[in-house]
C-alpha cells in the first residue's frame, strides 16, 4: 500500500470513531424507522413526521459540511488537499484562500438545491425563479373596518337572538278633576338576529409548505381569514336578511328602519353634508358621534368639490387609509356601497349610510376556526385549509341609520 492510500485509510478510520460518524448513523437509522411508519397500515401524525425529517435532513447537512470543512483545513496545514500539494492545486504554486474555497462550496450546493424546483398553488403550475426573496409583498387593503368599529355581541353556541329598542315615548296631557290619567306608555320594537355560517376553503401542495423560501403557505392560511371578513363586512350592508344571511343596513331585514326616512340625492354639492346630517335623528336633536359610510367613488367626488371661484375646495377631507373625516365627519370606505356618481349606479340603489356604528350588532355566535388537514387528496400530497364561523346581525335602534340612495 502507497503512502496516500494509507493516509485516506487512516482517515475514514479515524471519521468513523468520531461523534459525527455516530450521529450520522443514528439519523440514518431513525429515517429508516420513519420510512417504514409511512408504509405501514397503523395511524401516524404526518406533519410531526415531515417536521422530525425536516430537522434531520438539516442536521446531516450540516454535520457533512462541517466535516469537509475540517478535512480542507486539514489538508491546508498538511500542505495536500485532496492528495494532491498546493503547487498541483493552484497555478503558480499559490497557497489557496480557505475562506474563498469554503464560499464556492456553499455556492455550488446552493445552486444544487434551486436548480429544478417547481411548486403547484391552487390548480396551475408556478416554476420558480433561480432567485426567489424570502417575503412576499401584501396587496391594497381589501376589508373594510366597518366589521371591527360595530357592537359585537359574544353568544357562544347559540341559534338567534332577539334584541328590543325603544320605538318611542308617550306624552302626557292635562287632565282635569276626577278623570283618567293621560296615556303615555313607551312602545317598543325587536330586532330579530339569525345564524349565518361562512366560511371559506383554500388548497396548496406540500411543495408550497417545504420548498419555497418564501412562506406562501402562511399567507395561503392569512387568505382564508381575509376572505371570511371580507364576506361579513359586506353583509354589514347589503345582507338580504334571509336564511343563512345577515340583515344588512340597507335591507328590508332591517326592520328597525322606517324606509320613509330614506334621503335621495342625485349629485354632490355644497349642501350634501348638511343635508345628510340634518336629517339624520329625532326632531329634538342634531346627532353628533355618526359616522358615514360611502363608496370610495362618492368620497373622491367630496374631496374634489370647488366654489364657484374654482381656487378653494368646499369640503376638508382627511383620510388614513380605510378612514378619514370630511369637514371633521368620520367616514367609513366599503365597495358594497354603489356610488351616487358612478354612471352606471341606478335609481333606488343605496350609496350610503349615516348613524352611530353601535347601533348595529354583530352576534358572534361561534369563534373563528381555522383548521389544515393533510387527510383530503393525501395521495397527491395536497394540503387543504378551511374557514368558518356563526354570525349574525342587524340594526338595532330605532331609526338607527339614515340610508341615502340615487334620486
Amino acid at each position: 500500500m502507497n503512502k496516500r492510500k494509507f493516509a485516506l485509510k487512516l482517515d475514514l478510520q479515524t471519521f468513523a470513531e468520531t461523534p459525527a460518524a455516530e450521529r450520522l448513523s443514528q439519523i440514518a437509522a431513525r429515517k429508516l424507522e420513519i420510512r417504514k411508519q409511512l408504509e405501514g397500515n397503523g395511524e401516524v401524525d404526518l406533519d410531526k413526521l415531515q417536521t422530525e425529517l425536516r430537522g434531520l435532513d438539516d442536521e446531516m447537512k450540516e454535520i457533512e459540511l462541517r466535516e469537509k470543512r475540517a478535512a480542507l483545513a486539514k489538508g491546508i496545514n498538511a500542505g495536500d488537499i485532496e492528495g494532491r500539494k498546493t503547487s498541483e492545486f493552484v497555478p503558480g504554486g499559490e497557497v489557496p484562500n480557505p475562506a474563498k474555497e469554503a464560499r464556492k462550496v456553499a455556492e455550488e450546493r446552493g445552486k444544487a438545491l434551486k436548480e429544478n424546483r417547481s411548486v403547484t398553488v391552487g390548480s396551475s403550475n408556478v416554476i420558480m425563479p433561480r432567485h426567489d426573496a424570502s417575503d412576499i409583498r401584501p396587496t391594497f387593503n381589501e376589508v373594510s373596518s366597518l366589521i371591527d368599529r360595530v357592537t359585537h355581541k359574544p353568544l357562544q353556541g347559540g341559534e338567534s337572538f332577539r334584541q328590543p329598542y325603544v320605538t318611542g315615548y308617550g306624552t302626557g296631557d292635562n287632565t282635569t278633576e276626577g278623570n283618567d290619567y293621560a296615556t303615555a306608555e313607551p312602545t317598543f320594537g325587536y330586532a330579530n338576529i339569525n345564524k349565518s355560517k361562512v366560511t371559506a376553503y383554500a388548497e396548496d401542495s406540500e411543495e408550497v409548505l417545504k420548498l419555497p423560501p418564501a412562506d406562501y403557505d402562511a399567507e395561503v392560511m392569512k387568505g382564508i381569514t381575509i376572505a371570511t371578513r371580507k364576506k361579513i363586512t359586506r353583509e354589514i350592508l347589503v345582507g338580504d336578511g334571509n336564511t343563512n344571511h345577515l340583515a344588512g343596513i340597507f335591507s328590508a331585514a332591517a326592520t328597525a328602519i322606517d324606509s320613509g326616512t330614506d334621503l335621495e340625492i342625485d349629485v354632490i354639492d355644497e349642501t350634501t353634508l348638511d343635508e345628510i346630517m340634518y336629517s339624520f335623528g329625532g326632531d329634538e336633536d342634531v346627532e353628533d358621534a355618526a359616522v358615514l359610510i360611502l363608496n370610495k367613488k362618492d368620497l373622491k367626488a367630496f374631496a374634489t368639490l370647488y366654489d364657484d371661484t374654482g381656487s378653494k375646495k368646499i369640503y376638508d377631507v382627511k383620510s388614513n387609509g380605510n378612514t378619514g373625516t370630511i369637514n371633521g365627519v368620520p367616514f367609513i370606505i366599503n365597495s358594497a356601497c354603489i356610488a351616487v356618481t358612478d354612471p352606471e349606479s341606478e335609481t333606488g340603489d343605496y350609496a350610503m349610510a349615516y348613524g352611530p356604528l353601535s347601533n348595529y350588532m354583530l352576534t358572534i355566535f361561534s369563534d373563528v376556526d381555522v383548521q389544515r388537514s393533510t387527510d383530503y387528496k393525501f395521495k397527491q400530497g395536497m394540503i387543504a385549509h378551511r374557514s368558518s364561523i356563526f354570525v349574525g346581525g342587524n340594526v338595532v335602534s330605532k331609526n338607527g341609520f339614515i340610508r341615502i340612495k340615487k334620486k
